[in-house]
């Protein structure tokens, strides 16, 4: 009888031991926010809008570069010269390069008129080419202000490059969500303004 007991225990424990590892190996995590923050451009092109171009006049934006502080979906906090933090409860939908890449390519389509590739592997035939990197974008403590500054490295025909530094500064910022939110998404739409002027 023991035995048939120590058996029936043994086969029992078998069937639910995978079970027992998986529920290991899988977790729920921390609870979703609330809300996710994103940009919008403050002008886009209507549904049905499209044009065709060549090589010499089509322009691709490539992957923007951050550095380690805003390749992530948090919003930074400058607190001091030294010191960095993140916003609360502020979650970007991804990751703020992509976005604003993005956010670029619309302004530039709107404003111009010109034929723009954006993507992870955007328009090997297009000759010129934005690319660059996301200097700052978020919140500065000291100044109550958000900061959006990016450096645009513009590649043309032969071995011609240009280069400029874009800056927009928003003041008067409360630092909540509330606040910090609209006032990136204003500065990046006028930063992407300044860049389709540039690039013209």
């Amino acid at each position: 009888m023991r035995r048939d007991r120590a058996m029936n225990t043994t086969k029992t424990l078998a069937i639910l031991a995978p079970a027992l590892l998986l529920g290991g190996c899988i977790s729920f995590g921390a609870e979703p926010p609330e809300s996710l923050l994103t940009l919008t451009p403050t002008a886009t092109a209507p549904a049905g809008t499209g044009g065709s171009s060549d090589a010499g006049t089509a322009l691709a934006l490539t992957e923007f570069e951050a550095p380690a502080a805003l390749d992530v979906t948090r919003v930074p906090v400058q607190v001091n010269a030294t010191e960095l933090a993140y916003l609360k409860d502020a979650v970007w939908v991804e990751k703020p390069a992509r976005l604003f890449r993005r956010l670029i390519a619309e302004t530039i389509r709107t404003q111009s008129g010109r034929v723009v590739v954006d993507g992870d592997d955007p328009g090997a035939m297009a000759v010129n080419r934005i690319s660059g990197t996301l200097r700052q974008f978020g919140y500065d403590a000291s100044t109550s202000s958000v900061v959006v500054v990016f450096d645009a490295v513009r590649a043309g025909e032969g071995s011609a490059v240009e280069t400029r530094r874009f800056e927009a500064v928003v003041p008067g910022v409360t630092p909540d969500v509330q606040g910090v939110g609209p006032a990136l998404n204003r500065a990046a739409n006028d930063v992407a303004g300044q860049v389709a002027e540039w690039v013209g």
